[in-house]
């Protein structure tokens, strides 16, 4: 049974980790941009996931449209697209909020970004239609299984790659830059940021646009490894807020903590589960398991402050 080769087989073991943890990758660089939201805005965008699926249409279609253009090039448009999205919608939506205009801007702020979730998903329905699309691999590699056990997928590999180079861009950028210390200022106190000069309403719409472009990003790595269709995002907004509450909310270290543990988690579930098909489907809830755990015995997460 696959549950004993678990238990008596390190090489498998090993590999399933491995596996868990190039998938915990992108989920890391997508929480990222809900924690950088989080952290500056206050706010929980529920329209993550849909920037998550404008950027893999993104990609996919300009891949799909012009001959030999470079992966990793769309990679960076759909990063483009998505990150002028999201300006746009904090300047017209949610800028009136931090101006103090909106009474109640908590509900205001889920209201709002709930509207806009929906909205994007039914607007590419009736541009796209509802047909599923993938990418062509961005490489044609072929990587041997792990061990002589564990198939590595090549499009999956290439993905966390990609994903391992942006996180860095962004630790580099938020830990190194002036304007990276300025958003870091805004999400610890605005106004003593404000004291020395940083414009909070500007860094606010700069991380809501990084932040949707990391979700963008995230999406354009992954269409050449899922099937996208206009709800792809859906599942994705569930997982970036599983990881940014396991890892602590507006936490850059407990984000990407959180998505390696997912990843992790859920290879480990589906791969020692003792009927393979039933452990595949009951994927999701290896990983929802110990968010549950977490949150019943440290409720604001690994690296989250106690309320």
């Amino acid at each position: 049974m696959i549950f004993d080769v678990c238990v008596e087989s390190f090489p498998y073991v090993a590999g399933l980790i491995i596996n868990g943890l190039v998938i915990g990758v992108i989920y890391a660089l997508m929480g990222l941009g809900l924690t950088l939201i989080f952290s500056v805005l206050g706010v929980v965008s529920f329209a993550h996931g849909e920037h998550y699926m404008i950027g893999g249409f993104v990609a996919y279609f300009l891949l799909k449209w012009i001959d030999g253009f470079p992966p990793l090039l769309a990679v960076v448009f759909a990063g483009v697209a998505t990150f002028v999205i999201g300006a746009v919608f904090d300047r017209l939506f949610l800028r009136p909020m931090h101006s103090g205009r909106v009474e109640r801007p908590a509900e205001y702020a889920i209201l709002v970004t709930f509207g806009f979730s929906f909205f994007l998903q039914y607007l590419t329905l009736a541009i796209i239609g509802p047909f599923p699309m993938k990418a062509q691999r961005f490489l044609d590699w072929r990587i041997k299984p792990l061990f002589g056990t564990v198939a590595m997928y090549s499009t999956r590999v290439v993905a966390a790659l990609i994903a391992i180079v942006l996180i860095s861009i962004v630790l580099w950028f938020m830990y190194r830059t002036w304007t990276g210390r300025g958003l870091r200022a805004v999400s610890q106190d605005k106004d003593a940021a404000a004291v020395t000069g940083i414009n909070s309403l500007n860094m606010s719409t700069l991380a809501f646009g990084l932040g949707t472009m990391l979700a963008g990003m995230s999406g354009a790595t992954l269409v050449q490894v899922f099937s996208w269709v206009f709800d792809v995002g859906v599942p994705a907004s569930a997982k970036s807020f599983v990881v940014i509450v396991l890892g602590g909310m507006g936490s850059i270290p407990g984000a990407m903590l959180g998505g390696l543990m997912i990843g992790t988690l859920e290879s480990l579930g589906a791969g020692c589960f003792p009927d393979p098909n039933r452990g595949m489907a009951y994927k999701d809830a290896f990983g929802l398991l110990v968010f549950a755990l977490v949150l019943l015995f440290r409720p604001q997460g690994f690296f989250g402050r106690k309320l």
